[in-house]
């Protein structure tokens, strides 16, 4: 039972260690050949997270398998302190995410997203300048907006309300339903004379490079992107921390085992050989 308990964990961290390989690489090739903003922004975090997923899982193996305590024990360390991150994380991001949706427009099959209904935490985030251009940025290089200018510019406006847009689409890629602009297609609105309470109608451009991705609206449609992600990975988190509290309990029965073993061998006066 001694030993099965530390194989299963070695077995458990070799896994790891395959997983954290080519999260490694692909932080490497985005470093190397990421020819966006965001990619290159993911870089330096996948690299970090391989990194320490490899020598935490390299830990894990040499501890338990090596009957190196002192190994185990920094395993333990760093499994007790990432089993605490995650679920901070997990009660942030369900706390974070409990605001906010799309308002339904009556006659339409999309949504109008307004910032001011979603967390107040998330909302200052997106209105910080340099936080929405490096968002904005993203945005613009991942061409969420590229299949609605391929859509017909013979098509009816009554054919574009019926179509199901994305939140980032519904509040980028096109004005406020409050602006009542001329539709010509859907990336290219007229705007109409007259004063306007949305203050989105005057930041509206047809321009394909700019369209609306300086409204309100725009950082509502990608905050309600990013509930929608939180919500989900917070769900897997939970997953992710109920396997991670099965490891953490069968390392501690490893260290144990390890300790035991040395205490064995000290009473018997010999040296201790794992």
């Amino acid at each position: 039972m001694v030993r099965f308990t530390n194989s299963l964990v070695g077995i458990l961290n070799f896994f790891v260690f395959l997983f954290s390989v080519p999260i490694l690489i692909t932080g490497i090739w985005l470093s190397l050949n990421g020819s966006t903003q965001c990619e290159r922004f993911l870089d330096k975090p996948m690299i970090a997270l391989g990194v320490f997923l490899m020598i935490v899982a390299i830990s894990g193996v040499v501890g338990s398998c090596c009957r190196v305590t002192w190994l185990l024990w920094f395993y333990l360390f760093v499994m007790f302190f990432l089993i605490i991150i995650l679920l901070c994380f997990t009660v942030f991001a369900f706390l974070v995410t409990n605001k906010g949706s799309g308002e339904t427009i009556p006659g339409k099959a999309y949504k109008e997203y307004r910032l001011d209904v979603y967390s107040d935490w998330l909302e200052k985030r997106v209105n910080n300048a340099k936080h929405w251009n490096n968002i904005k940025s993203c945005i613009s290089e991942s061409k969420y907006c590229v299949h609605l200018e391929l859509f017909s510019d013979h098509e009816p406006v009554s054919a574009f309300y019926k179509k199901d847009l994305s939140a980032l689409e519904s509040g980028c890629c096109k004005p406020s339903n409050d602006c009542n602009f001329t539709y010509i297609s859907p990336t290219v609105w007229n705007k109409t004379s007259g004063a306007h309470k949305n203050s989105d109608c005057q930041l509206w451009d047809n321009d394909s490079s700019k369209l609306c991705y300086n409204c309100q609206a725009c950082k509502a449609g990608f905050l309600d992107n990013l509930k929608s992600s939180w919500q989900k990975t917070a769900i897997s988190n939970i997953i992710f921390l109920f396997i991670l509290i099965i490891v953490y309990a069968m390392a501690c029965c490893a260290f144990r085992n390890n300790k035991r073993e040395e205490s064995y061998a000290r009473s018997n006066g010999s040296p201790y050989n794992p």
